[in-house]
């Protein structure tokens, strides 16, 4: 299934206060937790698995397997057996010569020899190069598979988890020691506010002091009437700064502006 269309998201505060949490964990430790924590409030999920797998694509075949995160209720499914590469492994084949992002649902099997073949799985999946980035989220057996509501809601948002995903797996690859250290947790101080300055060099775009505090102050999960309220200004006069970022940016709304955090 190519990953081409895009449906809106929940415009809740509380979903992109936890969307900047995740982008401010890029490369830590506590990622897979909290990408967990963001999915599992609109699609129910037991665990997610976050591995980069380097193919052969001339023999196709797997050279290497990297799990970059796990998260989820343990008990539930069994461990993950990613020792050796597995060259028979269900996702290969559509892995191998994929050119856009793939969303790849798997029903659970009974005795499944391979690592989490016993559960329900969704599977995002993005190429750079010879690598695949795979986002993996888990059901057990003993539940419902993945509705068509629910695969349409996760494509949806892999337009935004999976560049963070290959952000995540790049600091890794770059610096393997920060995936010890904890995330930032002031808002003021968080990567969060350095990648959005950061990105907003990168784009030579302009934004006024307060189309700047606007963005940053919804991003972190903020409503408008809070914004309103912390600035002394109208409603309307918050709502007026997100448009005229959001036309500057070339993105529409909030959801628009999350995707361009991360470059999607």
């Amino acid at each position: 299934m190519s990953l081409t269309l895009s449906i809106g998201t929940p415009e809740s505060p509380h979903f992109y206060a936890e969307m900047g949490e995740l982008i401010a964990s890029s490369g830590h430790g506590d990622f897979a937790a909290n990408m967990l924590h963001l999915v599992d409030k609109w699609v129910p999920i037991h665990l997610v698995d976050l591995s980069e797998w380097t193919l052969d694509e001339a023999r196709d075949t797997v050279l290497d397997i990297k799990l970059l995160g796990s998260a989820g209720i343990k008990q539930a499914l069994s461990a993950p057996q990613i020792v050796h590469p597995p060259n028979d492994h269900p996702l290969l084949r559509d892995m191998l010569h994929m050119q856009d992002p793939l969303l790849i649902q798997m029903k659970a099997k009974a005795h499944s020899a391979h690592p989490r073949g016993g559960s329900h799985q969704c599977n995002l999946v993005s190429r750079q190069g010879n690598r695949r980035c795979v986002i993996s989220f888990y059901r057990p057996p003993t539940q419902r598979g993945f509705s068509l509501t629910e695969l349409s809601f996760l494509k949806c948002l892999s337009d935004t988890l999976l560049p963070l995903m290959e952000r995540h797996a790049q600091i890794l690859r770059q610096a393997p020691a920060v995936d010890s250290e904890p995330a930032p947790t002031s808002l003021e101080q968080s990567q969060l506010q350095r990648e959005f300055y950061k990105r907003l060099a990168l784009s030579e775009v302009t934004l006024s002091a307060r189309e700047q505090e606007v963005c940053l102050g919804l991003l972190t999960g903020g409503t408008v009437p809070q914004m309103a309220e912390k600035l002394s200004v109208k409603n309307s006069s918050i709502e007026t700064y997100l448009k005229r970022a959001a036309a500057k940016l070339g993105v529409s709304g909030r959801h628009g502006l999350a995707k361009w955090m991360v470059g999607a």
